[in-house]
């Protein structure tokens, strides 16, 4: 089977063996924002020369402006309920091919505006059975982070950061990517803990981005460390938000699923803070797709 992970500024492809093994992986920039309603020609292209009948897919390819719109299942979910919301596209889309994507997850129960998911769903159903019983607390760093608390076996509660996306903004199109070089550059850890450490004091973030801007006009720090700064204060706000230090009994661990890239400045910030981390590589959407395609008798 060809397991595609399609989100909304990438598009990740892998193809399986019978027991779920990646044969071969390929990725594209080519999410759904650049497909401009083309997926079945941008799918034909990403998988030419894999022959495999069955194609599984999640993610933002499934939501609105996406391929085909799929509905969202409230949480708390299991492996069953996933499974079961599989749907098959309609159609001959690719002669000789079944096409399937998965449903969105919903939660309307954690504030008044209700939080989804698109995508990271599948894989979290990756590590559903393999985590012990108990309650789990796991981190999907990106454009949008997202955060779950596992139980037991079932998703239950999920929330939603736009801390990718609001560095991107502020790096790009605000006066503080002024005062930046044009690329990022090396990691410093200095400039992004002194932003893990102004996240945690009064004043809030509105207060705290333009301190960005003072930072480097009057040189706290040089202009290649001021997006570290950045980026410590943005994942600072976001993990004070989550409830991990809030939380009783404080978590022992963060689980974190992603690409090394994108899981360090995580995986550092929270050992910093004194939280330890379990790191998951990002195939488990792969993972995840076989095991509920299992799950419905295929």
């Amino acid at each position: 089977m060809i397991a595609v992970d399609w989100g909304t500024s990438s598009l990740r492809l892998y193809r399986l063996d019978e027991q779920g093994g990646v044969r071969e992986r390929r990725r594209s920039e080519r999410g759904v924002m650049a497909c401009q309603g083309n997926f079945r020609e941008v799918l034909e292209e990403e998988i030419r020369g894999w022959d495999d009948p069955l194609v599984l897919m999640c993610g933002m390819v499934g939501g609105r402006g996406g391929w085909h719109e799929m509905p969202y299942l409230d949480c708390p979910v299991g492996h069953a309920e996933l499974a079961a919301g599989m749907q098959r596209l309609r159609g001959d889309v690719f002669p000789g091919r079944e096409v399937w994507i998965m449903p969105g997850l919903r939660d309307i129960a954690s504030d008044a505006v209700p939080d989804v998911m698109r995508g990271e769903e599948t894989q979290l159903a990756a590590l559903l059975d393999a985590l012990p019983g108990g309650s789990h607390l796991v981190c999907l760093p990106g454009t949008h982070s997202k955060w779950a608390t596992v139980r037991d076996g079932g998703i239950q509660r999920i929330s939603t950061a736009m801390t990718g996306e609001m560095y991107a903004v502020l790096r790009k199109h605000s006066i503080l990517g002024r005062l930046m070089p044009g690329e990022d550059g090396r990691f410093d850890a200095h400039a992004f803990d002194s932003g893990l450490k102004r996240s945690a004091q009064p004043g809030g973030l509105l207060h705290h981005l333009f301190g960005v801007r003072t930072s480097g006009l009057f040189k706290l720090f040089d202009d290649a460390a001021l997006p570290s700064y950045l980026s410590g204060l943005l994942i600072g706000h976001e993990l004070n938000a989550s409830g991990v230090f809030s939380h009783h009994p404080r978590p022992a661990q963060v689980h974190l699923i992603g690409s090394d890239r994108l899981l360090a400045a995580y995986a550092h910030a929270l050992t910093t803070l004194g939280i330890g981390v379990q790191r998951h590589p990002e195939d488990l959407a792969a993972r995840g797709l076989h095991a509920l395609w299992q799950r419905r008798g295929g």
